[in-house]
Order: structure tokens, then sequence, then C-alpha cells
């Protein structure tokens, strides 16, 4: 039996406490992130969100927004961070959207596997995603994935661009990583 959006609405209001994703019909139930990725996912989102807010460019959404894909089984996904163009979103719902952002982040955890990560942000990108990247806080570095392009490493000392999404937005990779108190 296939499961559906509705399925996992209703199996998250008797389970709110995890973090849930609908895969291929099935509920796949994820543990909650470690603290060095929220943080690190929640200062891209902060970077991203102040940038965009200014300028009414769209919306940025936090790893709890889900979104029903275009895909045969209309999976419910959530990045870890995304944005989507004003254009494409022009009110909110209380509902997943039934749109594919333009731009996400997935940032990898102590207990995420690369290549499952990797896999996520190539189904994205074959739904009409724009750009996807990849975070490793252990390593410093990122994977910037655009649909039929060569993969794009960064690390500290550079600077992440996505011009053909937001023409203008820079993050500097060094900036996104959680601060060590001495």
């Amino acid at each position: 039996m296939s499961l559906t959006a509705e399925d996992l609405e209703r199996f998250i209001s008797k389970i709110p406490n995890y973090p849930m994703e609908l895969i291929n019909g099935e509920i796949i139930i994820m543990s909650p992130s470690g603290l060095e990725s929220e943080e690190v996912a929640l200062e891209i989102a902060r970077l991203l969100s102040n940038w965009v807010r200014l300028r009414k460019l769209g919306r940025v959404l936090g790893s709890s927004a889900g979104f029903i894909l275009p895909n045969e089984t209309e999976d419910v996904r959530s990045p870890d961070v995304s944005f989507i163009r004003a254009d494409r979103l022009k009110r909110t719902t209380p509902d997943y959207a039934r749109v594919v952002p333009d731009l996400i982040f997935e940032v990898k955890s102590k207990t995420d596997s690369i290549e499952k990560l990797r896999q996520k942000i190539q189904v994205f990108l074959e739904l009409g995603t724009q750009v996807g990247v990849l975070v490793d806080p252990r390593t410093h570095t990122m994977e910037v994935y655009r649909n039929g392009q060569e993969t794009i490493f960064l690390r500290d000392g550079d600077i992440l661009t996505v011009p053909d999404v937001l023409p203008g937005w820079e993050l500097t990779i060094s900036e996104i990583w959680a601060p060590e108190f001495d």
C-alpha cells in the first residue's frame, strides 16, 4: 500500500516530535539532527533570509517545511534550507507546498549518509530545483549542484554565489560554521 501526503499529516499529528518525509509511498522517520548541523543550517537560513526579505524576492524556509514533489508518488520532502522565488509562491500556505524550491541546502549531520544527501539533492534537481548545495560542517566544505553541470567544490576562503537564482547574493563559506568559545 502506497501512503499519501494526507497519511503523512495524520501520522505527524499523532507523533509530532519527529521529523518525517514521505518517500516512494513510505513514511520515513528521521532522527533530530545534531547541534552542529542545525546551527549551520540556521545560520545559512538567517543570512539568506535577511538578504531575500529586505528585497522581497521570495521565501526562505527551514527543515520543517514540506514540499509535495511532482513525481509519481508525490513524495513529501524537506530540505534543511530552501528558497522559493516570490513569483512562484505569492502567498504562504498552512499545507505542504506543491512547488519545488529554486534553491536548497542539505547540511550533513553526524548520522547522515553523504550519498543519500547527494541523491536527495539530485531528486530535487531532476524535478526543477535550479541549485542544490550539500554542506559538510565537519570538513568545512560545500558541494554545489546544478542539473547537467559539473559539481563545484567550495571551502573556507571561498564565496558561494548563485547568480542564476539570486543575482548579487553572496555567502562567505567561513561565516556559516558554528563558533567556538574559548
